[in-house]
């Protein structure tokens, strides 16, 4: 059989989940196709990253409607043929471990637990790498169920969406009544082992907004690490705006009255969470400035995921593999490149590993552009909702 390398595959005019096409990648001038010969080993870009971070989704379907990603009558789902199997799963992970320097592994959807297979998948992952770390971010329906089997599979922790901890405001940004649900499942993940378990949440404003410090005192009492992630434009409606994002300036502002946070000593490394430590303010003690000490000891840390207003773009090491097995570089990107199609048409592992160092080669600077910034008047929304990405 013979295979096509070429130029890497580019999605351009391409119906999407939602049904609406992709607009035409500009890809600046002067980028070629393909990284030169002399370019770094590994998954490395023109500015000097290398992802050693792999995300990727098992499933773009998902069990909620959330808000701030999928329309209130859910998306139109790929088929089932589409989508890869937990042996082209496996083969990809794999050629990303063995050759191209990955180092973590993050399953992601939709929502994973939706796939029939995944503690399949997580064994078959487990027994060929057995010193990868490898979790999973869900939104926790159905974990009390399959956590236990999850853990003893070989997931090493989870990650689990958690808004709201009051019923009428979780339905309200989820569109289903879940939450005694997701908040079995976040426990019973906790007792199978999978931690630290760390919940992530996003906050609307008018919604949720003043539940953040409830929700962290919450989190502290158990253990939970707690992050907060700024409302990204990857919403299916396109319905976003920087007015009504809660910012992290915001967010930081709107715990001050309960807690004291400072920075957390150990190392970024690269994390998309800006981690804080945390103690309760005591009474009187004016506002968060002077020692730390002073407010009594640390509860634990909360981070805040501040992708559009205090960006980590120059240090990312994320690389992600949507469930159809496409290539995107950045969350932001317009420009995806197919690895599934390839490895069908029977490409070695060496072919398959040059076109994903083709296509991260090729990842822009931030925010699917070459230079920063969302409120840049070049920036164009994706056509990809983030359940169709894969976060």
């Amino acid at each position: 059989m013979s295979v096509q390398l070429g130029i890497p595959q580019r999605r351009e005019g391409v119906a999407s989940n939602s049904g609406s096409q992709s607009l035409p990648v500009a890809r600046p001038a002067g980028v070629p196709d393909r990284r030169p010969a002399e370019a770094p080993a590994g998954l490395a870009d023109r500015y000097g990253r290398r992802a050693t971070d792999m995300r990727l989704s098992l499933t773009d379907k998902c069990n909620l409607r959330c808000t701030y990603c999928m329309p209130a009558e859910g998306l139109e789902w790929l088929a089932k043929q589409a989508v890869m199997t937990g042996e082209e799963i496996a083969r990809i992970v794999g050629i990303g471990v063995n050759r191209l320097g990955v180092r973590e592994l993050r399953l992601t959807g939709g929502e994973p637990l939706v796939r029939a297979d995944l503690v399949d998948i997580i064994g078959a992952l487990r027994q060929a790498h057995p010193e990868l770390p490898i979790s999973m971010t869900t939104n926790g329906v159905g974990l009390d169920r399959k956590a236990a089997a999850l853990k003893a599979a070989g997931l090493t922790r989870i990650n689990v969406s958690l808004d709201s901890l009051h019923e009428e405001t979780f339905a309200k940004l989820t569109r289903r009544p879940f939450l005694d649900r997701v908040l079995a499942g976040v426990d019973a993940a906790w007792a199978a082992g999978l931690g630290p378990v760390k919940l992530n949440a996003v906050l609307m404003r008018g919604i949720n907004d003043t539940e953040s410090p409830s929700l962290l005192a919450w989190a502290l009492e158990r253990g939970y690490e707690l992050r907060f992630i700024e409302q990204m434009p990857l919403d299916a409606d396109h319905g976003w705006t920087r007015r009504n994002m809660i910012t992290a300036a915001e967010i930081r502002e709107l715990l001050s009255g309960e807690f004291v946070l400072s920075p957390d000593p150990r190392a970024r490394d690269g994390a998309p969470a800006e981690r804080f430590e945390v103690r309760r303010r005591m009474a009187g003690s004016g506002d968060s400035h002077g020692s730390a000490d002073s407010h009594g000891p640390v509860l634990g840390t909360v981070g805040i995921i501040a992708s559009v207003t205090e960006p980590f773009c120059s240090d990312c090491r994320r690389t992600r593999i949507t469930a159809e097995g496409k290539i995107m570089s950045c969350l932001f990107s317009r420009e995806e490149f197919d690895l599934l199609g390839l490895l069908r048409q029977g490409a070695s592992d060496e072919q398959l590993a040059e076109r994903w160092q083709d296509a991260m080669w090729l990842k822009p600077k931030a925010h699917g552009m070459d230079h920063v910034g969302l409120d840049a008047p070049d920036f164009v929304q994706p056509d990809r909702s983030m359940s169709a990405i894969g976060g």
